[in-house]
């Protein structure tokens, strides 16, 4: 099993007091997290404060660009991979994304996974887009993307053309360092899983009770076969929230007074059911979230990924961090 957390890029207001951290924090954390054995850190991706979080905090948030921020994570670290969750692909123009990424992942020596999704809120992509896209399907674009990515960082020359992405005769080298690349799959619903199928070497889910994500690994792995990969090259690596506590019951009440709770009612939509965040996430003791990583491990998970900590302060983000590390990785790496 893995384990990886994620970085504050862009999850004050939504989960974290304004202000959070300083830019700073953001790089000493990943250094801290790989001398205490973390497979990953991974960053988010906003653009503008959304409607909701408005109306809780009279000052706007800090976003940091995810790549700049991995870029200058990978400079001063040596092993710990760098990851988004989820890079929001329809608001990136795809030729110098896909620049962007192989750069990175050609000056960490390969540690960059580039995970990506639809974004959680429509209203950032309106906003972004202005008059540009009227209409748009953003699972389209995804698509789009995707396939724009594919073809620019595997084939020697690349052409083109979509309803809202087009470019001919690009040679863009050098590609990325690892062959295949780590391209990884946001998203729970089964659009999500299919891509996942087709052309992912990960599938990055958020949280869903327990038994659904085993019901969509079971799917995952079956429509792999069936579009003739190994179902195993496909890391399944989905992100929850953590909050470590002396007691299951100290956990929860921690984590129910955590900025993270008013993020996953406004997330409600997709389907996820905020009554089981508790039992659905790693929170509670740490002998608990042990027992729950072995669950999780015996379904078919392979890497606790992203994990956003349900925390209201710097100085509780970095206990948690050690906390995780020290008492409960030993357990179930």
């Amino acid at each position: 099993m893995k384990f990886s957390v994620c970085l504050a890029t862009g999850y004050e207001g939504l989960v974290y007091p304004i202000p959070f951290c300083e830019p700073q924090d953001l790089i000493s954390t990943a250094v801290l997290c790989e001398k205490l054995g973390y497979d990953a850190v991974f960053g988010n991706d906003h653009i503008t404060t959304q409607h909701y979080v408005r109306e809780i905090f009279p000052e706007p948030p800090n976003f940091y660009d995810v790549l700049i921020t991995l870029a200058m994570i990978g400079q001063a670290t040596s092993r710990i991979r760098l990851g988004t969750s989820l890079l929001v692909m329809p608001m990136r123009e795809p030729v110098y994304l896909a620049k962007q990424v192989a750069t990175i992942d050609q000056m960490t020596g390969g540690r960059m996974i580039l995970a990506v999704g639809l974004g959680a809120y429509r209203e950032e992509f309106e906003a972004w887009a202005g008059q540009r896209y009227p209409g748009a399907r953003r699972g389209d674009m995804l698509d789009e993307g995707l396939a724009c990515f594919k073809t620019l960082t595997e084939d020697k020359v690349s052409t083109f053309e979509g309803k809202y992405y087009s470019f001919t005769d690009l040679e863009m080298f050098p590609k990325p360092k690892q062959t295949p690349f780590a391209l990884y799959i946001g998203g729970h619903n089964m659009q999500a899983i299919e891509r996942a199928a087709s052309i992912g070497m990960g599938w990055l889910p958020g949280w869903r009770p327990f038994h659904e994500i085993a019901e969509r690994i079971t799917v995952l792995r079956r429509r792999a076969e069936e579009l003739g990969r190994d179902p195993m090259s496909i890391e399944v690596a989905p992100q929850f929230s953590l909050l470590i506590g002396k007691t299951d019951q100290a956990a929860e009440e921690t984590y129910m007074r955590s900025g993270l709770v008013a993020h996953r009612k406004s997330l409600a939509y997709t389907g996820r059911d905020p009554a089981h965040q508790v039992t659905g996430n790693l929170v509670g003791s740490p002998q608990l979230i042990i027992d729950k990583i072995h669950q999780l491990k015996a379904m078919g998970v392979d890497h606790c990924s992203a994990m956003a900590l349900a925390v209201n302060s710097q100085a509780e983000y970095l206990e948690q961090v050690h906390w995780f590390a020290e008492e409960i990785m030993p357990h179930c790496k």
